[in-house]
């Protein structure tokens, strides 16, 4: 692969493993890309709270955030599509009336309802199972998240990329779809029925559209492009974009849209697969 790149990178299960661990090798690759003269971006469902600064300090271009309502470049805010007040307080009451607790997500923080510690202790420390963790790691991995969270705050906001909630059965997340129309609707955590949260986010956004309104502002080439992820929610980015790369830590649906499938996260995959591209 020659010439300059633009790669998109997810985070989760991509930079990072499921209990937040950064490999040096993948950290390694980053810096070498961009040294190479590529741009790198985080394209993640995280909003930009949500980032440490472990993350920030490995050195990117920008990022595209909250599943593609937000994209940064070189520190200019290129496009922000957020969930209206209106829509914030029908989300809030909606929940609030079926009893399921939630977090809303913002470039501000991380804002939970009231009982959402308690009742998702159990559910993150199922989710960080899922994805390959000891007992013992799951539940450190869920109260580290737990811990970035604000509790007590605003909860009727205007400051909205998305809004994730437990799901109490599949039924939350298939009646959320008819309550909300204005809006998408997506599960996470795991798939079909087997999903541990519903989230609802701005309608007509992905991750490919942000990446084309990314190399639109670039004034680059879409076949100029390497994505890089690990779940169902990278599919379209995948589609979208010249080059695509699946972790081996990733899910079958997602490797199998993938041009290329690399090794595991912590197997020095974001290594591999630059070495692979030829962008190091």
């Amino acid at each position: 692969m020659v010439g300059s790149k633009i790669i998109l990178l997810d985070v989760d299960g991509t930079i990072t493993d499921y209990e937040n661990f950064i490999p040096q090798s993948c950290k390694d690759a980053i810096k070498r890309a961009r040294s190479n003269g590529h741009r790198v971006y985080m394209c993640t469902g995280r909003s930009k709270a949500e980032n440490p600064q472990e993350i920030w300090d490995i050195g990117f271009d920008g990022m595209i955030g909250g599943n593609g309502c937000y994209v940064e470049s070189d520190g200019e805010v290129v496009m922000h599509q957020l969930i209206t007040a209106d829509q914030c307080r029908h989300i809030v009451d909606w929940l609030h009336g079926r009893g399921l607790e939630f977090y809303l997500e913002s470039n501000n923080g991380l804002f939970a309802s009231e009982h959402f510690r308690e009742a998702a202790a159990p559910v993150m420390t199922l989710y960080a199972k899922g994805k390959g963790a000891s007992d013992e790691d799951a539940k450190t991995s869920a109260h580290a998240f737990m811990d970035t969270l604000t509790y007590g705050a605003e909860l009727y906001r205007d400051d909205l990329n998305k809004v994730s909630f437990i799901l109490s059965s599949y039924q939350d997340h298939l009646d959320s779809v008819d309550e909300f129309p204005d809006l998408v609707a997506r599960t996470w955590g795991g798939k079909g029925e087997h999903a541990l949260f519903g989230d609802l986010g701005v309608k007509g956004i992905d991750k490919a559209h942000a990446v084309r309104v990314l190399v639109e502002h670039l004034g680059a080439d879409m076949a100029d492009t390497v994505a890089v992820g690990d779940a169902t929610v990278d599919i379209p980015m995948f589609e979208c974009c010249g080059t695509s790369v699946c972790m081996g830590s990733g899910g079958e649906e997602a490797k199998a849209a993938a041009d290329w499938v690399t090794t595991d996260v912590d197997d020095d995959g974001m290594w591999n697969a630059f070495s692979h591209l030829g962008l190091i």
